[in-house]
């Protein structure tokens, strides 16, 4: 079995060679050589991809504030294109909260 673990810049990288094994409940524990290496600290989240005999942890991290505030723009910019009202985007809301009753 491939552990690859991807940086939060999106670099693949082979962690340094380590061995661990799969608890009963399903945990895995990051050797501290890597979480070292790789920046890891507690409380970080990772999505979980399994292909093949391999797995991916890809970390989870929040966009900068910068980042955000661009998406953010474009997101309203579109929105105004396409005519969306805050009004649509409360009724949408509403709705789906509806259904997950």
């Amino acid at each position: 079995m491939l552990i690859l673990l991807v940086r939060a810049e999106g670099t693949l990288q082979m962690a340094p060679y380590a061995t661990t094994k799969l608890s009963s409940k399903g945990q895995v524990v990051i050797p501290e050589d890597v979480r070292n290496d790789l920046g890891l600290s507690e409380g970080d989240q990772f999505v979980v991809i399994g292909q093949g005999d391999a797995v991916i942890l890809k970390v989870i991290t929040p966009p900068k504030l910068e980042e955000f505030q661009k998406l953010l723009s474009r997101a309203r910019a579109e929105a105004k294109r396409l005519g969306i009202k805050k009004a649509d985007v409360k009724s949408a809301i509403a709705k789906v909260r509806r259904r997950a009753k």
